[in-house]
């Protein structure tokens, strides 16, 4: 789902970045243009890419754009270290750290572009388009006279036009479903917020859920947050969900794991080759060191995520539960040039307590390391745990006996394997093509009005997709161009019917909606709740 939302970050100078840095100096040109020869009167390596770009924009037969010279090379350069090293354009540098910072200036509404048109999903609570009067289910199509529908609808070309300095206006003109003609509203663009924490609600009576999709600046307090409130309503237990998280701020991740571990307990330590060693100690602060924990990860927690679960693990704090995560162990600095551009360099590498590195191999170059969850699918690894096999050199032991693995990811204590039974190619075009939404939207409108006063507790407890609703879905299927698929349809009845759910419950209530129904029939979450016990 495209939305204005949608993470990637503001670059902050001198904060600690999944195991690294940010800081805002032009480092890298100034050493590109610094004379200088090495032995012998040869040119150093500096001044030979300095003289072959010189010559290459005195005569070459066309007109060339040396800055986009300049960044091509510095983008292979640095490709050919190591898969996590990497230049950024400024307009990268923006739209990759905005999720880290914790807020953006915009219109504040999630959409999804569906057949050429730009349709609101969700409409930010207290936001500016929720003042001037914008509704879910809205499709808009033009900002400011700018056409956005069609060959324009297009996620650059809608954030471009929706996204812009706090306080400014932008005319934005819509369609609302059952009402003729077009409409306008100007919305005053205010600082919208970005949330980590998507879910948090007790399991069970002790057991409570938190769902944290990054590891973000303001991540720590909402967590912080969620956690107080749970504690509140009986929580001794807790599922802390990192499935899917890809990381972020290391200060952010080790303040969470400080919160579990009794003081002077390692959370992670760093080598490198100019800075040496840095071990990072549990303090005596932690809240949550009395509370039974199952940490959930897969092949997608990275990172952050994987110090977090390392942590728990070596420890002997928690249980983790899931499938192998990712597999990222490198530390990385950032800086940023004068110009906006920015690059990440590899400094170091992280160790879990006992002291493993847990990043994967990336010895056959970064292609061949971008297939390795390509691999993982093929070799049955995330449907058979005794498809995994980590050579006894990497094996380590923590405090209590433990028998866990270094190199490519955290295993987790309890496998659970993927859950397949229910897919289809069917079921992907359905996804696919945003029929779950366009359903939910239609239901919001008509039945799903009368859910609103008896509320959402009621929804999730007594709501039924019944065969009607799903004739209904059918339907509107085959009107979006999805042709009918009786085994397919066969094949994933019980997957179509919880997404429709989970999906109206988003459309009516947002992402507090949609998970806990979607986690009533998660196994992972059930292998968690019985593992943690009553």
């Amino acid at each position: 789902m495209s939305n204005e939302i949608k993470p990637m970050n503001k670059l902050v100078p001198w904060i600690p970045l999944i195991c690294g840095i940010s800081i805002g100096l032009g480092i890298l040109i100034g050493t590109l243009i610094s004379p200088g020869t090495a032995g012998d009167g040869a040119l150093s390596p500096y001044d030979k890419i300095k003289a072959v770009l010189g010559y290459v924009e005195k005569n070459y037969v066309d007109t060339v754009n040396t800055n986009e010279l300049v960044d091509l090379s510095l983008v292979d350069i640095l490709s050919h270290l190591d898969p996590h090293s990497g230049y950024y354009t400024a307009e990268e540098v923006i739209e990759m750290n905005e999720p880290l910072q914790g807020n953006f200036s915009g219109v504040g509404v999630e959409y999804n572009i569906i057949h050429d048109t730009v349709v609101v999903v969700n409409v930010i609570r207290g936001g500016p388009s929720q003042t001037a009067g914008l509704l879910t289910g809205d499709r808009l199509i033009a900002a400011d006279g700018v056409n956005i529908t069609g060959d324009s609808a297009q996620e650059a070309i809608v954030k471009r036009r929706l996204r812009g300095a706090a306080g400014s206006n932008v005319n934005v003109s819509f369609v609302r479903p059952g009402k003729p003609g077009t409409q306008q509203v100007k919305i005053t663009r205010g600082s919208i917020p970005i949330y980590s924490v998507e879910s948090s609600y007790m399991l069970n009576a002790n057991t409570g859920y938190i769902r944290l999709t990054r590891f973000a600046e303001t991540s720590y307090e909402e967590f912080m947050k969620a956690a107080d409130s749970l504690r509140g309503q009986g929580m001794t237990k807790l599922v802390f969900d990192l499935r899917s998280n890809g990381g972020g701020l290391l200060n952010t991740a080790t303040a969470i794991c400080d919160e579990f571990l009794p003081d002077g307990q390692m959370i992670v330590y760093t080598k490198g080759r100019a800075d040496g060693e840095d071990r990072i100690m549990a303090t005596a602060k932690g809240t949550l060191e009395k509370i039974e924990l199952a940490v959930l990860i897969d092949e997608n927690s990275a990172s952050a995520s994987e110090i977090v679960a390392g942590a728990i693990q070596d420890n002997d704090r928690g249980i983790i539960i899931g499938r192998r995560s990712f597999g990222k162990g490198l530390v990385q600095e950032e800086k940023q040039l004068s110009d906006g551009s920015a690059f990440r360099l590899t400094i170091a590498r992280y160790y879990t307590p006992t002291g493993r590195c847990i990043q994967k191999s990336y010895a056959h170059g970064i292609e061949d390391y971008e297939q390795d969850a390509a691999r993982r699918y093929k070799s049955g690894e995330l449907l058979h745990a005794d498809s995994i096999h980590f050579p006894d050199s990497l094996k380590f032991t923590t405090p209590k006996g433990k028998i866990v693995y270094g190199g490519g990811g955290i295993m987790p204590d309890i496998f659970v394997p993927l859950d397949t039974s229910g897919n289809s190619e069917y079921l992907n075009d359905l996804y696919y093509g945003d029929v779950f939404t366009l359903w939910s939207l239609d239901f919001s409108r008509g039945e799903g009005k009368q859910w609103l006063k008896p509320g959402y507790d009621a929804f999730r407890s007594d709501f039924v997709v019944n065969d009607g609703h799903v004739k209904e879905f059918y339907s509107l299927s085959e009107r979006n161009g999805i042709k009918a698929d009786a085994a397919g349809q066969r094949q994933s009845d019980k997957l179509v019917r919880r997404y429709m759910k989970s999906f109206a419950a988003r459309i009516l209530w947002g992402d507090i909606g949609y998970y806990p129904i979607w986690n009533d029939d998660d196994p992972v979450i059930k292998a968690a709740v019985a593992a943690l016990g009553t």
